[in-house]
Parts: C-alpha cells; structure tokens; sequence
C-alpha cells in the first residue's frame, strides 16, 4: 500500500497545482505534496534497512540500493520546491514570466519527481525502462520553460540525444529478456531484478556482455558519460535553475541506478572483470573530457553541468573498482547530490541579481551579495573534494579502494603496480586539474569590484534557508559518519556481492 501512496502523491500534487489558479496555494501544494514524498520515502527506508528485507507488493519492489536513492531523490526535490518559491516569485515580480507559467512549472516539476520515483520502485527491468524514458519526456518541458530559442534547442538536444541513448538500451533489455527466457523459459518474472540475480549463473555470457555494453552506452547517455554527455551542458544551462539542480543532483543518479541494477546481473552471471573495467574506462573518459571544458569555461551554468560529468564519472570508477570503492560511490551519490544543488541554487541567486550567466561579467558576489557569496565559494571548495566537507570522504574511500586493490600488472625499481593504482593516479591527477580550473572560475565570479549599477541585496532569502540547510548536510557528513547511514551502506554492498 506505501508504493502506491508514494507514487500517488506526486500525481495529485500535479493535478492540484495544475488546477489552482493563487500562486500561494500553489506553492504551499507543492512544498506539502513533496513533504508528503518525503515522509513516505523515510519510513520505506527505515523499514527496508531496519528489517533487512526489501519491500515488495504488485506495484514494485523497494531494497536497500532502491531506498537509498529514494531518499536522496525526496530531499532534494523537496530542498529544489522550496527554493522555487522564492526563484519563481522574483521571476513572477519582474514579470519574465505569469501564473500560468509557475502552474506549469509546478505541474511538471511533481510529474517529473513521479517519474524519478517510479524508476526506484519497479522491479521489472522493462517497467524501468520506460520509466527512465518517462523521465526525459517530463523533464525537457521543463529544459524548454521559457520558451527562448536557446532552452527550446537544448529541450530538443536533449530529447533527441536521450531518446537515441534509450534506444540502445531498450536492445540491451531485449537481450538480457532473451538470455533469461532461454534460462528461466517464458516466465514473467524473466526481466524481473530479483529473479534475474538469483538466476545470473544460468544466463548466457555473451549475451549479458553485449547486454551490458549497449545498457551503459544506453543509460549513460542519460547520466552524461563522455563521449554521449553533449546533451547534459545545454539542458542544465538553460533549465530553470531549481530544475538544473533536480537534473544534476537527482536525474543523474537514477539513470546510473539503472546501469548498477544491469552491473549487479553482469557480475553475478560473468565475475567482477568485465563490466568493472567498463565503467572504470568511461568514468575516466568522463573525468577528462569535464576537465578539458571546466578549464575553459566561459558559463558558470555550464561550469556545473562539466562539475556533473565529472562527479558521475568519480562514481562510475569507484563503482568499477569495488569493495570500500563501491561504499565510497554510494556516499558520493549523496554528497554530490546535495553539493551541487547547493551549487546551482547559488548560480540561481547570481542569475537573478546579475541577469548573466558569462563567467567574465560576473564579478564581487562577496560584495553584493554576502551570503550567496559564502555559501557559492564554500560549495565550490566541497564539490571540488576539500575537507571538511563529506565530498572529500567519498573520494578519499574510492582513493582507497585504488590502492588497496590486488593483483600486480607490472613492476617498477621492485615495486608491485596494481590496474587499481594506475587507475587512482589518474583520478588524482584529474582531480587537481579540476579544483584548480572550478576554484579559479569561482573565485573570479566572488571577488572584485562588481559592475556599475549593481544593487546590493539577496535576491531570494528563502533560498538562503535552502542553501544553509544543504551546506550543512555536506559539513555534517565530512565531519561524521551516522552509524543508520553506515549500517545502510553496508547493507547495499550485500547486493553487490560484498561481506554480508
């Protein structure tokens, strides 16, 4: 019954402030329907990880990895719905856009969590499908907002690239049906998540090998794995910008929660070599290729679009290199997640005040505005993996994982050189190159002397309320692990073949 309930609120939420026509009762909807997501989100999660057993009825079917991701996926949408209060209203007062427009928003911005939502509880791998494609459809309206040249292009780029992505992946589904069908015969249950890895040793190699390589060129298209990332720039630039830290901090991870459920199967049915290799490769293509453009980056927007590929790749390798690494991941897909809306709420409070998003015309935050100032350097220094912030420890796990992996390849003046520390110099040294490009681009946009005509003042206090809670989050997990949160973890691990 919680399934449905869960699913059922960000419908009705949708339906209501569709229908409301004060724009007051439409924003006190939507922050009470994704409260509601987030209370029913909290208690599948204490009840999946204080029992140790997933939750499951004819809707869909909820683990520990599942209830992980909803989790993330309720507090930043409802983290993104408050801030769009204030967002939305100063737009409303300089009449960029009217009523009309903020029902739209809010409408689609519920049938997108929907989507978001129905991908974490389908335990049929078709069911997923869909859903991560319903995701793009429910989102590229929202790319699209305002209706400009630009946000239309990019809702089409997006759409069009996505589709493509998804296209390939529907194949890698279709294969893995037929590998299960020849295993299990014609059952229902031949695409469904459990069954599939109960059955993974039965399942035909090839067929899950090239299953596997059209899934994660497939949905990686969706999560921004270079060289299919070309989509993700464009739509998070010029997305509202609540709606870019949806994208970025939420959308990203349920798309990459589609290649691990794929990862988990490959695993079971073929050993650990050859989908981890996979993801190592693309998640260090995606760390270079997000280090060329930050470097160059000439839009603060984009700056964190380039951050995003960046991040998916830090999962994709820790991912790939697993044991702590895979721990290490699951931590950053949490810690990226609040970091970088934070970050694109900051952007937000910029664009509203400076009505720019060129890095070169941005200049003296720290001047006019206080507060954004301080919570956008201090965003900067975590996402870019500075203590204290919980970032650095995510990497810091995954560092780990690098070295402490077996298994020599070659030696060097008598010293073993694992593919795990090779892999982990690189990491490192793309990281340097990344916080030193990031930090430099924000501390132009901070500090200096800020144009004529500049008037000091926040543009959206209450989302300063937004940013200092995220901030916070961030800190509390680089200072201290809570032991539900460890526990959880550890817990997920179990589902990729770690220590019980």
């Amino acid at each position: 019954m919680i399934l449905e309930i869960l699913l059922a609120i960000p419908l009705i939420t949708a339906v209501l402030c569709f229908l409301i026509k004060h724009r007051r009762f439409i924003e006190t909807a939507s922050t009470t329907g994704m409260l509601a997501v987030m209370l029913c989100c909290a208690y599948l999660a204490y009840t999946v990880f204080s029992t140790g057993k997933p939750v499951s009825d004819s809707i869909g079917y909820v683990d520990a990895l599942s209830a992980y991701i909803l989790l993330i996926i309720s507090f930043i949408g409802l983290m993104a719905a408050i801030y769009s209060i204030g967002y939305l209203g100063h737009e409303l007062e300089e009449k960029k856009i009217d009523l009309g427009r903020i029902r739209y928003y809010y409408s689609f911005f519920h049938v997108f969590i929907f989507t978001m939502l129905l991908v974490c509880v389908s335990s049929n791998l078709g069911i997923m499908w869909i859903a991560i494609e319903a995701t793009t459809l429910a989102s590229a309206f929202l790319v699209g907002f305002y209706n400009k040249d630009t946000s239309v292009e990019a809702a089409w780029k997006y759409l069009i690239i996505c589709s493509v992505g998804i296209t390939l992946a529907l194949l890698g589904t279709i294969l893995l049906y037929a590998s299960a069908v020849n295993a299990l015969g014609e059952s229902p249950d031949a695409l469904n998540w459990p069954t599939l890895v109960e059955h993974a040793a039965s399942l035909d190699p090839t067929l899950i090998k090239i299953a596997f390589i059209l899934v994660v060129i497939g949905y990686g298209t969706k999560v921004g794995f270079a060289p299919m990332h070309t989509w993700l720039p464009d739509a998070h630039s010029e997305a509202p910008t609540p709606i870019s830290g949806l994208l970025s901090g939420v959308l990203l991870n349920c798309a990459m929660y589609g290649i691990l459920r794929y990862h988990i199967i490959t695993t079971s049915a073929l050993g650990p070599g050859f989908s981890d290799t996979l993801l190592i490769l693309f998640g260090l293509l995606s760390m270079a290729a997000a280090a060329a453009f930050i470097i160059i980056q000439k839009d603060y927007k984009r700056l964190l679009a380039y951050s995003s590929i960046e991040h998916m790749g830090i999962m994709a390798i820790g991912f790939g290199l697993g044991g702590i690494g895979i721990v290490g991941a699951l931590l950053h897909m949490l810690n990226h997640a609040i970091v970088k809306s934070l970050m694109f709420f900051g952007a937000g409070n910029v664009l509203l005040k400076f009505k720019t998003k060129q890095i070169a015309e941005v200049r003296g935050i720290a001047t006019v505005m206080s507060w954004t100032a301080a919570f956008f350097v201090a965003g900067g220094l975590a996402i870019t993996g500075s203590p204290p912030f919980g970032v650095f420890i995510s990497e810091l796990l995954i560092l780990i994982a690098g070295f402490t992996q077996k298994g020599v390849w070659f030696e060097i003046w008598s010293i073993g050189v694992t593919y795990g520390m090779v892999v982990t110099v690189v990491y490192l040294s793309l990281l340097a190159i990344i916080f030193a490009g990031f930090m430099y681009h924000v501390g132009r946009m901070a500090f200096g002397e800020p144009s004529p005509g500049i008037i000091k003042g926040e543009p959206n206090r209450l989302g300063l309320v937004v940013m200092g809670i995220l901030l916070a989050a961030s800190l509390a997990l680089g200072l201290y692990m809570p032991e539900a949160l460890w526990s959880g973890l550890g817990q997920i691990l179990v589902l990729f073949g770690g220590p019980v």
